[in-house]
């Protein structure tokens, strides 16, 4: 194995010295930062970005990945909201990020104000109850366009289908 030197400031030793107590191999954890490096910039310079998102119940766990935002819509209803977000990734897949973090019910009262126009109107008793749970946010890794048709809503499908055939930089000899 070929030996490379590298000389390192006096301002960054620090940080060396703790790479190596966390990885046990100094070597091993340079290659592995220049790895991930090269490949976030070889996606950059493709036009991808890094993507954070945060998946499960509550605050859930992060989760990231290189792609690039084709569309973001969402949808309400009286139990919450749902916000989607369809990425294309790096190697060509869709990714639905699905966000149903805060969803609720409200129990009526009087049973006459669920239906019909005083739903609309709404129940101006102090009687009244509801609730907030910790929905889920959610990651979907599909192959295909037709894929995502199932698990979006339909305005959203339409503008995903538009955006996947735009590259992900268009260069222009301007």
């Amino acid at each position: 194995m070929p030996n490379k030197t590298i000389y390192v400031s006096d301002d960054d030793l620090a940080l060396y010295k703790r790479a190596q107590e966390i990885a046990g191999n100094l070597s091993s954890a340079i290659s592995t930062a220049l790895r991930r490096y090269v490949e976030m910039e070889e996606g950059r310079l493709e036009g991808y970005d890094e993507i954070t998102v945060r998946v499960g119940r509550g605050t859930g766990r992060k989760q990231r990945f290189s792609g690039v935002l084709l569309a973001e819509g969402g949808r309400s209803s009286k139990d919450g909201y749902e916000a989607f977000k369809v990425y294309r990734s790096r190697t060509g897949k869709f990714v639905l990020h699905a966000d149903r973090r805060h969803q609720y019910k409200q129990k009526q009262s009087d049973p006459a104000y669920e239906n019909g126009w005083r739903s609309w109107v709404g129940n101006w008793s102090a009687d009244q109850s509801w609730s907030l749970a910790q929905g889920e946010a959610t990651l979907h890794v599909v192959e295909t366009i037709e894929q995502l048709r199932e698990l979006i809503p339909v305005e959203l499908y339409a503008l995903v289908e538009e955006a996947a055939n735009q590259p992900a930089v268009e260069d222009l000899d301007i």
